[in-house]
């Protein structure tokens, strides 16, 4: 769910997860399946979420309802809030057509016109947008936001340097994104075309800070990488996501303890519909971890930059956070996440961090335990053991809150995550041009 409701399925899919989200949040047996094996902190956390998706869901049904009704769509349009394609669609309702009309006046079958919608028309060729927009009595003005579709390619990354071109030409190569003859100019189109499918990632929020990042062509490049490997991992993936489940949470924290646990991890993520691609950053983006929508699908890309126990678990609990309490609210632009920065954080990363150390370190145990305050590792390796997770997770935490870096510096499992996933990369390199949607 988009936050957006525009015709009549999307309606009954909000009006079902209305009921399903008041159900929960009305009687303790219905949420038990929901929020089961969680924190305590984490449930709040969790409730905040469904109480603010109902409310999102149902203002978004009222306004559709309203415009389809009076052919007034002024609580709708402020919900698309200027959105080329979206407009498109809004103007649909407030003429009166039906996707029906609509094809039946620009002389196409109707489900090109439920393609063009289910898409929010990011697909549609420029002849074709003013086309439906001069039928619907929409034009482009100066205060709508920028799409870059309607800029062409050469556009799209118009001002990348030539450094930075090579720069991702040799981490590609040397990381199999594709053969050693791939062109600059492949390169360009290459991550031209995953900006038009996915726009610009507005900012690259991070662990402790925001940054604006929108022009930066070293993430443009990484994100396409692992768009494209997720697409080729859909295969092995469930289709459907469902944020309301979540009891399986603690058993992905217990993997942990396994040696193997982050490769496991993928494995227990694909059950429930999420991808996640471990994808080496190109030197110079600094970025631990991302979580963006693919298709439909929610993707979670790490990069283990830092390539230690302690952090690839906080990383990937961080964007799991966002995958379950910002699925309507951000995953679609995407977060992109930096996590060693000492400056303030917005509130959806607040929400991130506090989610994050509490899946893997109930506040509640914490506040109790002894190990807080430990000189000693064989109490801190208890506490852990106590949990059932890494005692790493627990180094790493005590680390952090102390600000002593050099403390417990052999404990937070160095140099282990990374070599676990460079023989699942090299089975998946390929001679041939890796392209997004490939």
């Amino acid at each position: 769910m988009n936050g957006i409701t525009l015709n009549e399925k999307e309606a009954r899919e909000a009006r079902a997860r209305i009921s399903r989200l008041s159900e929960a949040l009305h009687s303790e047996h219905a949420m038990e399946p929901v929020v089961a094996g969680l924190p305590p902190e984490v449930v709040s956390q969790v409730s905040r979420m469904m109480k603010a998706e109902r409310e999102r869901l149902t203002r978004a049904v009222e306004a559709y309802e309203v415009a389809k009704e009076t052919q007034k769509p002024t609580a709708l349009k402020a919900l698309v809030n200027q959105e080329p394609g979206l407009m498109l669609i809004v103007a649909r309702i407030a003429n009166g057509y039906s996707q029906k009309d609509l094809a039946w006046r620009l002389g196409v079958k109707e489900q090109q016109v439920q393609r063009w919608e289910a898409e929010r028309y990011a697909q549609i060729s420029l002849k074709n947008y003013n086309r439906v927009a001069a039928l619907l009595g929409v034009r482009l003005t100066a205060d709508m936001p920028d799409q870059p579709a309607f800029r062409g390619l050469d556009k799209v990354i118009d001002g990348v340097s030539k450094s930075e071109i090579k720069k991702i030409l040799k981490h590609g190569r040397e990381n199999g994104w594709f053969a050693e003859d791939f062109t600059e100019a492949e390169l360009r189109r290459y991550i031209a075309e995953n900006r038009i499918d996915f726009g610009s990632p507005g900012l690259l929020r991070t662990g402790l800070n925001v940054v604006d990042h929108t022009e930066d062509v070293l993430l443009h490049a990484w994100r396409a990488r692992v768009t494209a490997r997720a697409r080729e991992a859909f295969a092995g993936v469930e289709d459907i996501h469902e944020p309301l489940e979540l009891k399986w949470m603690p058993e992905l924290v217990r993997l942990s303890n396994d040696p193997r646990g982050p490769l496991r991890a993928v494995e227990v993520l694909a059950i429930r519909g999420i991808v996640l691609i471990v994808e080496p950053q190109i030197p110079g983006l600094k970025i631990d971890g991302a979580a963006f929508i693919v298709d439909g699908r929610p993707v979670i890309g790490m990069t283990v930059r830092t390539d230690t126990v302690d952090n690839f678990w906080f990383t990937l609990m961080h964007e799991l956070a966002h995958v379950t309490l910002h699925f309507s609210t951000g995953l679609a632009v995407g977060f992109y996440d930096q996590t060693d920065q000492e400056t303030s954080v917005d509130e959806q990363e607040e929400e991130a961090n506090r989610f994050a150390s509490n899946l893997l370190i109930p506040e509640e145990r914490w506040r109790r335990s002894t190990a807080r305050i430990a000189k000693s590792a064989a109490v801190i390796e208890r506490f852990a053991n106590e949990l059932g997770i890494h005692p790493a997770i627990v180094f790493g935490r005590i680390r952090k809150e102390r600000g002593e870096w050099s403390l417990f510096a052999n404990k937070i499992g160095r140099n282990t995550v990374r070599k676990l996933f460079v023989g699942e990369a090299q089975k998946g390199k390929s001679d041939a041009p890796i392209l997004p949607g490939s």
